[in-house]
């Protein structure tokens, strides 16, 4: 097995925003194409901003490879993406306004 966690910190003026993108626009591409996802949680950092991440299962590195592939080829995911970014103003001012910080990191097994 294989898994990663998607962590971000967002300011909460927006949190609401970015919960309901990856609720109607990621999950449903993200599970259509083999992601299982474990499980996504959030925590006020007490700062004005809030720690969200999840954590994604894959059969294998390989496989999640392959996923991601089909993810970014799939043109009407990618044509939503595009379309929601515009919305808010472009992909530049969400990263720059709203999302502070993005990591995508692999996680290792100690127990097994």
């Amino acid at each position: 097995m294989f898994y990663r966690r998607k962590h971000y910190i967002v300011k909460n003026s927006f949190i609401e925003t970015f919960n309901d993108h990856f609720n109607q626009t990621n999950l449903p591409n993200q599970l259509k194409h083999g992601t299982r996802l474990i499980g996504r949680w959030m925590r006020d950092q007490k700062d004005g901003t809030t720690e969200v991440f999840a954590i994604w299962e894959y059969d294998s590195y390989e496989d999640y490879v392959e996923i991601e592939t089909r993810i970014k080829g799939d043109s009407e995911h990618v044509a939503r993406i595009q379309e929601w970014y515009k919305k808010q103003g472009g992909r530049d001012r969400v990263f720059s306004e709203y999302i502070l910080e993005a990591k995508n990191e692999a996680l290792e097994d100690t127990v097994g």
